[in-house]
């Protein structure tokens, strides 16, 4: 058997790492370990609260063994680009991505560790291309696999009645989930009149985990919306510490976001979402380079509904529970662009894959 550790750098990266520890653990071939990484939550504006005993806690009631230390594994597989990749000497060392969307991001920590071999599994020839265009591939491996997140939905694991029933929403009511990201969110303009817009449907707010720890994003980002959310019986605030939004997505028939990778998802599903255009040409990191890839006024156009004031959600869903026949068409084609095979065995392509690469000794290419 491999010798097996996942490593969670945060929380949320379980997500879309779950069904890959299924599949791997299903195959019978793998001994698997588990490490929490540097997730904290910000207490009194300057100090760093570690999640590291709270995740693994978790872990272990679950049934997961927690790895004792980073050493004599044969494959790591992480969620993110790692810091100190050498702390898993002689591993393979797997990425799969949790959710890049329309994000430099993933470009710019790649560019970072190009002298670092990954075996990076991607959703689609899209991000294969990404990865090419901007030159940062390195001495990483990308293998096209499908999006392992999904396989849960493409496999019947949600029901919706269930899931509404269970937060106390009504499944006869048409369902908004705003998921909005950290950096750069709609937020900033939304802020509660979400609230007065959706009175007559069912919302769920799935805020990014960053938006709850207060180290990234500023803590109001979930205080506004725990102070207005008892106040409305139609709606329910996902709680922080709630790491895997599919659930929520499944059962939802209008996403509305920005930025987010939740906009690939709720495509991959089949549905029309809403995106709230951001002033894109002043989104900028530090270094002058633009924090999204991809104009965000213009993605995904005549396919999801584009809105630029919080006045226009409620309009905005009555079109994207109903869009015409030429953005159904549109999305489609946007599916066979983004996607590979959205038949929820990207799981199993995964583990194929690995197994493969130790099968036939490539995987010696690809160790740290």
């Amino acid at each position: 058997m491999y010798k097996t550790l996942f490593y969670i750098e945060h929380l949320y990266h379980r997500a879309g790492l779950d069904p890959v520890y299924r599949a791997l653990k299903n195959s019978g071939k793998f001994k698997i370990d588990f490490l929490a990484g540097r997730d904290a939550q910000r207490k009194f504006l300057f100090f760093n609260r570690s999640l590291k005993k709270q995740i693994e806690q978790d872990i272990k009631r679950n049934g997961g063994t927690i790895a004792e230390s980073t050493s004599g594994y044969d494959l790591v597989v992480t969620g993110d680009l790692v810091r100190s990749p050498q702390k898993f000497k002689n591993a393979m060392l797997v990425f799969i991505n949790h959710g890049t969307g329309i994000k430099t991001i993933l470009y710019r920590l790649l560019e970072k560790q190009q002298n670092t071999s990954y075996l990076i599994f991607v959703e689609g020839e899209y991000r294969k291309q990404k990865i090419l265009e901007h030159d940062v591939q390195g001495k990483s491996q990308i293998e096209v696999v499908g999006y392992p997140k999904l396989d849960p939905f493409f496999n019947g694991a949600y029901d919706r009645n269930r899931i509404l029933n269970s937060i106390g929403l009504d499944p006869d009511l048409p369902t908004l989930i705003y998921a909005p990201t950290y950096k750069p969110t709609s937020i900033d303009y939304i802020k509660d009149e979400i609230f007065s817009q959706c009175r007559d449907i069912n919302l769920i707010i799935k805020l990014h985990q960053y938006s709850w720890r207060g180290k990234y994003a500023p803590s109001w980002h979930h205080h506004i919306y725990q102070r207005n959310i008892g106040n409305f019986k139609k709606a329910y605030l996902v709680p922080g510490n709630d790491y895997n939004i599919m659930p929520y997505l499944a059962a939802s028939d209008v996403l509305l976001t920005e930025a987010s990778s939740t906009m690939f998802e709720f495509l991959a599903m089949g549905k029309t979402g809403i995106i709230y255009d951001l002033p894109c040409d002043r989104l900028k990191h530090t270094d002058g380079q633009s924090i999204l890839d991809e104009d965000n006024r213009n993605f995904l156009e005549n396919t999801f509904i584009h809105i630029n004031s919080p006045a226009h959600i409620k309009d905005g869903f009555n079109q994207a529970i109903n869009p015409p026949p030429e953005y159904l068409n549109n999305a489609e084609n946007w599916r066979k662009k983004l996607f590979y095979k959205l038949d929820g065995k990207a799981s199993e392509r995964i583990c194929s894959n690995i197994l493969d690469k130790f099968s036939t000794g490539e995987y010696k290419k690809l160790l740290i």
